[in-house]
């Protein structure tokens, strides 16, 4: 039998004993350096779900690196620290957000999200020594002689004609409506999408029609759209926001054909705003499928779901960025602190997908589009939405 005084004495080694490992634990922690990653983007507004979708991927892999012992790059070990900044979908603000990273000392910056602001502050990451991943596609941010920018999924002009050719063959699509806002970003991506649609062959019945990014009311915009009955409307760089508003407007007009888009959504936003109106609407999904994704793919968005309550198939994409960063630092170290020394490692890097099953591979694309590696290889997810769901409708990739 052990006395009060024997399990007091018992009792406090215990908590002794804990403490020192925790201390342990932590001290092993503190001794880390720290390397901070940035984010500039759209985290509020139509917008919002995309930058969002950004910031909580990179948010919930770094905790899970950090309660991993952090990364191991050269001779030292990192915890990852994200720094954020919310650009509200306007270039001045990204520009200034830009600026921020630089005077904090961080070189590497996922995002902006949208067309403007990526090529806002170009000059300004080319001048401080930044690479940055947008999530936008102009070319001219990834054709020589740009060279800081690295596309951080699959482009509109990649993945329309890819959707287009399957529903020519799939569904039997020969007529094609575009409707884009009246912004440089979809109406890019509306003039990318008209061009592919005509090199297919199809015809192309509806070309001009735009809207202001704040309207709520779609039906005048769409109701002459609908009355040449296209086999597919396409909206081009639809904000997710946007999306149910203009989806809901055409199915209650009448429309019975084919919806599509080229940007990624949110299916709870698709589920608030249109229900099962949205259904059968396709757009470009998260790099990931159940068919391919790996245990860590499961465990990421397990992870992500307790974290933030709810998941993003978009963050399947998003998942990436700070991944690539982190597996080319650990390729060359002297990258640190030296963008030089990044770039000159992209036209060879490669590592383990760990993401998907089988023997994929982290590797950097886009000479095919870009004339040099500027592009983060990633699976090309098309996904129809469904009761509340996105499923996959094919998967792609590209050089």
């Amino acid at each position: 039998m052990i006395n009060r005084r024997s399990a007091v004495t018992f009792m406090a080694l215990g908590t002794a004993s804990v403490l020192s490992i925790m201390a342990g634990a932590f001290s092993a922690n503190a001794a880390n350096k720290e390397l901070k990653i940035g984010f500039v983007g759209v985290t509020s507004g139509p917008a919002a779900a995309w930058g969002t979708s950004n910031v909580r991927s990179m948010q919930t892999r770094a905790e899970w690196i950090n309660e991993m012992g952090g990364v191991k790059i050269g001779g030292e070990t990192y915890d990852i620290n994200i720094i954020t900044f919310d650009d509200q979908k306007d270039p001045k603000r990204a520009i200034a957000g830009m600026e921020k990273m630089a005077q904090e000392g961080i070189h590497y910056v996922v995002g902006p999200n949208v067309d403007d602001g990526a090529a806002a502050v170009r000059p300004v990451a080319e001048a401080k020594g930044i690479i940055y991943f947008p999530y936008a596609f102009p070319k001219p941010l990834y054709v020589a002689p740009a060279s800081n920018a690295i596309l951080g999924m699959i482009a509109n002009y990649q993945s329309g004609p890819a959707i287009y050719k399957f529903l020519k063959e799939k569904k039997g699509v020969k007529t094609i409506a575009f409707v884009a806002a009246n912004e440089s970003d979809p109406l890019s991506q509306r003039e990318g999408g008209v061009a592919a649609a005509k090199a297919l062959g199809l015809q192309v019945v509806a070309e001009k029609d735009t809207y202001q990014n704040d309207t709520r009311d779609f039906t005048p915009v769409l109701t002459p759209v609908v009355k040449l009955k296209p086999d597919l409307l396409v909206l081009s760089g639809v904000a997710p926001g946007n999306a149910p508003l203009l989806i809901r407007a055409a199915r209650e007009l009448g429309y019975k054909g084919l919806i599509s888009t080229e940007t990624a959504h949110d299916a709870k936003v698709l589920q608030e705003g249109a229900g099962e109106l949205a259904d059968g609407f396709i757009s470009v999904g998260g790099a990931s499928t159940p068919e391919i994704a790996s245990d860590m793919m499961k465990e990421f968005v397990r992870r992500y779901t307790k974290k933030f309550g709810e998941y993003n198939d978009e963050s399947n994409t998003k998942v990436y960025a700070l991944d690539y960063i982190l597996e080319t630092l650990k390729a060359n170290p002297a990258a640190i602190n030296n963008v030089e020394e990044f770039k000159r490692t992209v036209d060879t890097f490669s590592a383990p997908n760990p993401y998907v099953k089988g023997e994929g591979k982290l590797k950097y694309v886009g000479t095919a589009s870009f004339g040099q590696k500027r592009q983060i290889a990633v699976p090309m997810v098309v996904n129809t939405y469904k009761d509340g769901k996105f499923e996959t409708l094919f998967v792609g990739e590209v050089d």
